[in-house]
């Protein structure tokens, strides 16, 4: 690789938040300037700490973090903090904009153009729809022209629409781009090149090629390690049944199988350390609580009764108001819920969450036996360890913060649950196991989903399209 064609230098660089949280372990990476990279990596592995250290939010404990020419960097964030949802949107760009006295209503509508978005300028964030603020979080991030784009999640609240309008806008970028993304048909439109983090080794490979060329470089690269490892084991079990024959019956003996056991050694060392892929949760139920009676009667936009087992699908483009109705569903303006029934809600941005509370203090608030040995059991199943349990929600990434929510549902066994956009955040590789558990949860389910691959997975499932603001709704079977 070219030195002066390279923006970024990752060199030795090691990251640790404390003596038992290492991120990084003497990572080395370049990335091409106008280069499309996609970073791939569990949970927790380290992926959102890269862009805080390319962001300057982070220091690295050792070595160094270049960014060649004096680039900058601006992001496009998961989620908008709560903080900001109550400014209008001329107010949230000025944060990003803090010097610009004049023309910034201009400088807007230019980048709305860019991403697609149509919206009054004093209207307030809170009122956007998910896939509104997705859009708007591109806006803010493209708004200060960066040389280096970081986007984390950016597909998360679009529906089909936006997500190819934001494939066809990368495909045309022509600056230097780093995605976060569990969207494997997405990345592999425009992906140069993948950055793997392996959360065992701490360290990080690089891979050239597009997205799925690279899945089968990784999975190439794990069968050689495979064989590599199981002929080496064979040897050293072998080698040891030598010694124990050698060892003790004289001089000469001990030397020998001093030399063998040496041999053994230095083969150990040449072990590939195991490199374990996304780690897929287990099957796992949502009991539903043991209620006999009216469970949930919706009110807008249709009259319906919901039953045990019944499956609602609330479907329409973005900023159409699903997560709005789904909301006043809860509130009680929409629909009537029995008061003695427990709700499990999860939602786009977790607002059903306390950030302040730790992991555990937030499944024993809704266990119903409050035993700690299931509340563990309960996380580790949805690979909250102990020690991630300890910690506050707000430091979880926002895959954990996904399955914590699986978690939740888990030990408060639910008389019914709303879901809006549950596989937001979630690795695709725990989303037929989700569905699978939703098809077995025997209470009513609504939902808001823009991902055809897991909504065609869920049985039994009815349709109520909101085919236009304020106009007229459909109730169908669905399709899909």
């Amino acid at each position: 690789m070219s030195q002066n064609n390279v923006i970024i230098r990752f060199s030795d660089v090691s990251f640790a938040y404390d003596e038992k949280k290492v991120i990084l372990d003497e990572a080395n990476f370049s990335v091409r300037k106008n280069s499309i990279v996609t970073i791939m990596g569990q949970n927790g592995a380290g992926k959102s700490t890269i862009f805080k250290l390319l962001l300057g939010q982070l220091q690295p404990k050792r070595g160094k973090v270049i960014l060649e020419h004096a680039a900058t960097v601006g992001i496009a964030e998961q989620t908008i903090p709560a903080d900001q949802l109550d400014l209008d949107i001329v107010s949230y760009f000025k944060l990003a904009l803090p010097d610009k006295e004049y023309g910034i209503e201009a400088d807007i509508h230019r980048i709305f153009g860019e991403v697609g978005l149509e919206i009054s300028l004093d209207k307030k964030v809170r009122d956007l729809s998910g896939g509104q603020k997705a859009r708007l979080l591109l806006a803010s991030a493209l708004i200060t022209s960066p040389d280096i784009l970081l986007l984390d999640e950016p597909t998360n609240n679009l529906d089909q629409a936006g997500i190819d309008a934001l494939t066809a806008f990368l495909v045309m970028y022509e600056k230097t781009c780093i995605v976060i993304s569990h969207d494997s048909d997405f990345l592999n439109c425009f992906t140069d090149g993948v950055l793997t983090l392996d959360s065992n080794t701490k360290k990080v490979e690089q891979y050239v090629g597009n997205y799925y060329d690279v899945l089968d470089d990784i999975a190439a690269k794990k069968e050689k390690d495979r064989l590599l490892n199981a002929r080496l084991e064979k040897s050293i079990k072998d080698r040891f049944k030598k010694v124990n024959k050698l060892g003790g019956k004289s001089i000469a003996m001990s030397r020998l199988a001093k030399k063998v056991r040496q041999d053994i050694a230095d083969d150990r060392e040449l072990l590939v350390g195991k490199r374990p892929e996304d780690r897929t949760i287990p099957d796992f139920t949502i009991k539903n609580q043991n209620y006999i009676g009216t469970i949930l009667k919706t009110k807008k936009p249709v009259e319906m009764e919901l039953v045990k087992g019944s499956r609602l699908l609330i479907k329409g483009p973005n900023g159409i108001g699903k997560s709005t109705l789904l909301k006043a569903m809860l509130s009680g303006s929409a629909a009537e819920i029995n008061s003695e029934l427990r709700v499990g809600y999860y939602s786009q941005e977790f607002s059903e969450l306390d950030f302040e509370q730790t992991a555990y203090d937030s499944l024993h608030s809704v266990s119903q036996t409050g035993l700690a040995p299931e509340i563990f059991e309960a996380g580790s199943r949805f690979l909250l360890n102990s020690d991630i349990l300890k910690n506050k929600i707000g430091s979880l990434s926002e895959g954990q913060k996904g399955l914590l929510c699986y978690a939740r549902f888990v030990l408060q066994q639910p008389g019914v649950l709303i879901l809006d956009e549950p596989t937001n955040h979630i690795n695709f590789r725990h989303i037929p196991v989700i569905a699978k558990a939703i098809n077995a949860y025997e209470g009513p389910v609504i939902l808001v989903s823009h991902l055809p691959d897991f909504v065609s997975q869920i049985e039994n499932i009815k349709v109520l399209d909101l085919l236009a603001p304020h106009t007229r709704y459909k109730l169908e079977h669905s399709t899909l």
